[in-house]
């Protein structure tokens, strides 16, 4: 009797080491796939009524960039890239584009371009998520020629602004801003020009390129929700 009693303890004492072990299985596998909500905003543009004279600077963090041409549909291509390359990041569970489109109503547009801070912070708030982010597109000009040789280098500029939900901080500002060269104008550059695949790139691959480098500098989840 005392050893079959023995044997049923030792059994139910290996049963309860199982169930343990599967519900923290299941528990870190749950907290592994948790990630951080992400509502991408549509790229603002922000331009001189004579983009060819002065200099643009950003509503929320006023860096300056040289005014330039937009060409039409940059706007969405921006918006694209940025969206395909967070979520290749893995740090957020991003939000369909048409849903932070179908907030944008022109009353919202209009008080967006009076108070974009507060007005990114509702829409983030309306569309439940941790975090937003607000780019603003100054210059996306167009390369003319080819590949292998231009007449006028491809020119882009814009910044992405990331604000945490929790506490209405923006917790993370990248830009890129650049005109391609041609490596005899700085051999010190020798790693971005072959990064930029040794030729002539247009503003959709020049601005792909820039949106990867800004991208290396982003912090991870924890030092995203935990900074100050």
């Amino acid at each position: 009797m005392k050893r079959f009693l023995n044997r049923w303890r030792m059994r139910y004492f290996v049963l309860l080491l199982l169930i343990s072990g599967v519900i923290l299985i299941c528990a870190l596998g749950a907290k592994a796939e948790t990630k951080l909500s992400l509502a991408i905003l549509p790229f603002f543009i922000e331009r001189l009524e004579d983009p060819t004279k002065g200099a643009v600077s950003c509503p929320l963090c006023k860096s300056v960039y040289r005014a330039g041409e937009v060409v039409p549909g940059a706007q969405n291509t921006l918006t694209q890239l940025l969206y395909q390359k967070m979520e290749a990041v893995g740090i957020f569970k991003v939000l369909p584009l048409e849903k932070a489109e179908e907030v944008l109503s022109p009353p919202v547009k209009q008080r967006f371009e009076e108070k974009p801070v507060l007005s990114a912070i509702q829409i983030g708030k309306d569309l439940k998520v941790d975090f937003i982010s607000v780019g603003y597109l100054f210059r996306f000009e167009e390369r003319i020629g080819s590949s292998l040789g231009v007449d006028k280098p491809a020119s882009v500029g814009f910044d992405v602004h990331l604000f945490r939900l929790r506490d209405e901080k923006m917790v993370w500002h990248g830009k890129f801003d650049e005109t391609q060269k041609p490596l005899s104008d700085d051999l010190l550059k020798i790693g971005s020009f072959f990064r930029r695949k040794a030729h002539w790139l247009t503003a959709e691959e020049l601005a792909s390129v820039g949106m990867d480098e800004m991208l290396k500098k982003l912090p991870g989840a924890s030092e995203l929700e935990e900074k100050q």
